[in-house]
């Protein structure tokens, strides 16, 4: 579809964003037959691998498990060139499956939607846009993602910064010239961690502000060599079975054994080994990290340990020791040279958890009553995750509810796919859902292929609207409160609880119990006739 093209009319089914979720829901429904209509805000496809262009952008799951599963034709045609893909290899491999399944045709880009209005009369949702244009529909699908909402901190100031200023999650598509310049980061999370080293190599002086040290792990990023592509794509069955059965939605042998079962030599040498081998394994080791205090703590030692035989000077060494909250109750990362970066001359480490920064002037930040000059400042500073996207559409469901007043104490969805109140409203990957705990495209192509078949049960069935019941969603929405209650995730401020954004209510707003244990119980709604919904013919 060109830009110029507007549409109109009615349609089966509208779709809000063209990522991975986005594609891969019109891929399914336009298989049912369904009259599909994607609008994109972004200029191409790809969701966060359109927008996260900094330097440094990578995947942190393994290339070969982070892909689409649902075409064994796709799968051979593609190779990954990495262990871990970079932004750009990412993007060109969705462009590569727009392509190759006609997908673009049904996909309206550069269109952001304003509000979604649900009409009880006709049962129908209205769809508008900024560009002007009204659809009518019978289902809209959510497909925006949980990290799209771009957090841009309130520090006073930034308006009179004469220099140039950037948000990681809108980076130019054009690139930054970093050269001999004086750069600030602000944000030392999953994509400072990435962004870091690789400005430190352009810039003339990098000074890295950090509130909250984090734990990351060493990524071993390696090229694929051709034998180990034609391993990997001849097992490909296997290796989707392991992923689809797995907490995480990865293939990787999930710990079977406590800390406690072992000695503590037995312990070292497996995170030695881990360490070693780089990825996510690190973690992986015992299956009580998050629920025994004393296992949690021989790991996130045995980090700072690494930290101090990594970076020479031992009072940064210090700083960048996370010490308040434990190992993995913040979402941990992967890094290729992270703590030695700090080794280098150029690299300044200031430390605003002691002293908070003051403002943005207008040629650098002020931390306390010292000003740091800057030519150019980097906000690193994640996204109003998971419910951010959403707020910034006016969706109303059933006399005419508001989404986000429903949301005001935070946001609840039955299974995280649909939402009591607002009929034919599916959201991938939404709210008490385990998505952002797991590798993504396997928890999307699920959430996708479940609302897939849902929406062909209610065509077949010739049924109107489907919605959860209020009692159906209270009762997911507890489960997923006690599944978490009692482990060290609640022991940190982190963006799974919305800690960093101010105001937002405190809820951990996944599912911790596993993707395999979520997919089980999302396939017996389904077989039980939609139990926990209600539908109307």
């Amino acid at each position: 579809m060109t830009i110029g093209d507007e549409p109109a009319g009615e349609y089966d089914a509208v779709i809000i964003g063209a990522g991975f979720s986005g594609l891969y829901m019109l891929y399914r429904l336009r298989e049912l037959g369904l009259r599909c209509l994607v609008y994109e805000a972004g200029s191409g496809v790809g969701g966060a691998w359109f927008w996260n262009r900094y330097p440094g952008a990578r995947c942190d799951s393994e290339s070969h498990f982070y892909c689409y599963s649902f075409s064994d034709e796709l799968l051979q045609e593609w190779t990954w060139s990495q262990r871990f893909p970079e932004q750009r290899e990412i993007l060109s491999y969705l462009d590569f499956v727009a392509d190759k399944f006609e997908l673009r045709s049904d996909i309206q880009l550069d269109t952001r939607v304003t509000s979604s209005i649900y009409d009880d009369a006709s049962r129908r949702w209205t769809v508008e846009t900024d560009r002007g244009g009204t659809v009518a529909t019978r289902y809209v699908i959510s497909a925006v993602g949980g990290l799209s909402a771009a957090n841009l901190p309130d520090i006073p100031g930034l308006d009179d910064f004469e220099g140039r200023w950037y948000h990681t999650g809108r980076w130019p598509h054009e690139g930054v010239d970093l050269g001999g310049q004086r750069v600030g980061v602000i944000g030392t999370g999953s994509t400072g961690t990435q962004l870091i080293p690789v400005v430190a190599e352009q810039a003339a002086h990098l000074t890295v502000f950090q509130r909250t040290p984090n734990f990351s792990m060493p990524a071993r990023n390696r090229p694929l060599d051709p034998e180990t592509v034609a391993g990997i794509k001849a097992t490909y069955d296997e290796i989707w079975r392991r992923a689809k059965a797995s907490p995480g939605g990865m293939p990787l042998p999930a710990p079977i054994q406590s800390f406690d079962e072992v000695d503590e030599a037995e312990a070292r040498r497996r995170y030695e080994a881990a360490w070693e081998h780089g990825g996510v394994l690190v973690l992986q080791q015992f299956n009580d990290l998050m629920t025994n205090p004393e296992s949690n703590e021989f790991a996130a030692s045995f980090f700072r340990e690494k930290i101090a035989s990594t970076v020479h000077d031992p009072d940064v060494a210090r700083r960048l020791m996370p010490t308040s909250y434990p190992i993995a109750a913040k979402r941990p990362v992967l890094d290729t040279n992270y703590y030695e970066t700090f080794n280098r001359a150029n690299v300044e480490l200031v430390d605003v958890k002691a002293t908070p920064i003051s403002c943005i002037t207008p040629h650098g930040l002020r931390v306390g009553e010292h000003e740091y000059e800057l030519d150019i400042l980097i906000f690193a500073t994640g996204f109003d995750a998971v419910s951010g996207a959403f707020a910034a559409i006016d969706i109303r469901g059933r006399e005419g509810a508001r989404l986000v007043d429903k949301w005001s104490d935070g946001p609840t969805a039955y299974l995280g796919l649909a939402i009591a109140g607002f009929p034919n409203l599916f959201t991938i990957n939404g709210p008490c859902n385990p998505a952002l705990l797991t590798n993504v495209p396997v928890s999307i192509e699920h959430d996708v292929e479940w609302i897939a078949g849902c929406i062909e049960h209610l065509e077949r069935e010739h049924i109107a609207t489907i919605e959860p019941t209020e009692q159906a969603e209270q009762q997911w929405v507890q489960h997923v409160a006690d599944a978490v209650d009692g482990t060290l995730f609640l022991e940190a401020d982190s963006w799974w609880l919305g800690a960093n954004i101010e105001g937002k209510p405190r809820r951990f707003m996944l599912y911790v119990g596993g993707h395999d244990d979520f997919r089980r119980r999302c396939t017996e709604v389904a077989e039980q006739g939609y139990e926990g919904f209600l539908t109307v013919r």
